[in-house]
């Protein structure tokens, strides 16, 4: 399968399809044990799994940025650090 036609490259593609994945794991997971009751944190938000994954994608992207910002690629350590950072914030906030 060709991406050229959107000028993407595969890791691109890889993303989008992670982020996607996400999404249907997420739903899945509600459906067969819902208990998307809003939960306290340790930031004091009451958020739900759906809240939780948002905040974990957005601070990936922030930490993607201030790798590539500071030290440029690879971008294994972001990866690392992103993937800690969403582990932490399914597990406590």
């Amino acid at each position: 399968m060709s991406l050229l036609w959107m000028a993407w490259t595969w890791p691109t593609a890889a993303f989008f399809i992670g982020i996607f994945l996400a999404l249907v794991s997420m739903g899945v997971w509600e459906y067969y044990r819902p208990g998307g009751a809003p939960r306290r944190g340790i930031l004091t938000l009451d958020t739900t799994r759906g809240d939780r994954l948002f905040i974990s994608l957005l601070g990936s992207a922030f930490i993607f940025l201030g790798w590539l910002g500071l030290f440029g690629t690879p971008l294994w350590g972001a990866l690392v650090i992103s993937l800690v950072y969403g582990y932490s914030v399914f597990r406590w906030v």
